[in-house]
């Protein structure tokens, strides 16, 4: 082991008090990650805790294969167990290179992650203030402007950046005291990316003038990602109070009731947690004014990158824009003994499966059905009951019918017919419509 150093020190103690299960770090090569390995190669803690390196391969410079045998060999030296792995980047994405480098390189150590595994990566106090600075300059909000995070979920491990206390300038003393070798990528200075321009134009002069400007920034943005968390908190409480009967509805009366702000940060919140896109800036004036309006005219509806938004009664419903199922071409036939796939990707099926073969026949609405209800004398149309049902006008015609001897038993799981309800009693069964997983 070498002679104690800060830095040594500084990792061992994290090490320790994050105490993962098993680490990884991510090694390029460059300056600051060989100096992140070879510190933490250095570290009982982290030796302890199965140290390995994971090394990812872009493919887009001519020395990249030169560049991963040196990565091996300083993980041999520095006796690192090595993993070298090679990703695609898509040049055609829209997202620019960098970007789709840094999406296709996250996928690939996603991938390569053990079960409970933490991966260390050199992100430095230096490369917070950065961050922080092009977020600003593209005009985003709060969360982002709090910078990157120390942990954060990754495939089936966790992130780690140990690293966001400590300059860039610690990391050149490490290196060189260490007489580490490092690689220089040509694209790092290269000023067509941002991140470079900025930081081989714009931090030199910060720096001359306020010496102290990354840490400064680095320091903000724990303030803002502090804020961000206790709005992140007060949005989610907000939406809980909003919430309507399934996850992609909210209850507009009570949207209306909170305050802009928030009711911005609760809407925002409900569509990361339902996968959606963000909504772009241009449509919030048109979302206000979907929610405030007391008199819609239709069936008001926004959409926008893959997503739309409808309103219906004092309910906002939220829906994939690929989800449109078409009415069944045919009936169909299904004897309930096992589930039956529908042509839009749900299912019926019947808890338990039916011992004995039935023969139902299950279609979509075509007009003019008429179902008996539980406790009522008459049969009633069907496009009534579902109006009173309060089920939204575009849910509807996406209900499977279901039919035994011509007689209308079920629409989904949500209208079952007298004869339906009571037969499913006595059988001790569940009759079950699963929509769409995008519905």
């Amino acid at each position: 082991m070498d002679v104690a150093d800060p830095l040594i020190d500084l990792l061992d103690q994290a090490v320790r008090e994050a105490d993962p299960p098993r680490l990884a770090v991510a090694l390029s090569g460059g300056l600051d990650s060989s100096a992140l390995a070879h510190a933490l190669s250095r570290s009982v803690e982290a030796r302890r805790r199965g140290l390995r390196a994971i090394h990812v391969d872009h493919g887009l410079h001519a020395e990249a294969a030169c560049w991963s045998a040196q990565v091996a060999e300083d993980c041999r030296r520095w006796s690192i167990p090595f993993l070298g792995l090679r990703c695609e980047v898509a040049r055609d994405s829209g997202l620019g290179i960098e970007a789709a480098a840094r999406e296709a390189r996250y996928a690939a150590l996603a991938r390569a992650l053990l079960p409970g595994e933490w991966l260390a990566l050199a992100h430095h106090r230096d490369d917070q203030a950065e961050t922080v600075l092009l977020r600003l300059l593209r005009g985003a909000g709060t969360a982002a402007l709090g910078g990157m995070r120390a942990t954060r979920p990754l495939g089936p491990g966790m992130l780690w950046r140990p690293l966001l206390d400590v300059p860039r300038d610690a990391l050149h003393a490490y290196a060189t005291v260490q007489r580490l070798r490092w690689i220089e990528d040509p694209s790092n200075t290269d000023p067509r990316h941002d991140r470079s321009w900025l930081r081989r134009q714009v931090m030199p002069l910060l720096t001359q003038r306020w010496p102290q400007a990354s840490a400064g920034i680095a320091r903000s943005a724990g303030l803002l990602r502090a804020d961000g968390d206790l709005l992140a908190d007060q949005a989610q409480a907000a939406l809980t109070a909003v919430r309507g009967e399934t996850d992609t509805t909210l209850r507009i009366s009570a949207l209306r009731a909170l305050s802009p702000a928030l009711r911005a940060h609760a809407l925002r919140a409900w569509l990361r947690e339902c996968a959606a896109d963000p909504l772009p800036g241009r449509l919030h004036d048109a979302l206000e004014h979907l929610l405030q309006d007391d008199n819609p005219d239709g069936q008001p509806l926004l959409r926008w990158r893959g997503s739309v938004l409808r309103r219906h009664r004092d309910r906002l419903h939220l829906e994939a824009l690929d989800h449109a199922p078409a009415a069944l071409a045919e009936t169909l036939q299904w004897d309930g003994c096992a589930p039956l796939i529908l042509p839009d990707g749900g299912s019926l099926r019947f808890q338990p499966a039916l011992s004995a073969p039935a023969d139902f026949r299950v279609g979509t609405r075509q007009g003019g059905e008429r179902i008996r209800l539980p406790g009522r004398r008459h049969r009633h149309r069907l496009k009534h009951v579902l109006q009173d049902s309060g089920l939204p006008p575009w849910q509807r015609s996406r209900l499977p019918l279901l039919w035994r001897d011509g007689e209308l038993l079920a629409a989904g799981d949500q209208l079952l017919s007298d004869a339906m309800q009571d037969w499913l009693a006595r059988e001790g069964r569940r009759y079950v419509w699963m929509p769409p997983l995008k519905s």
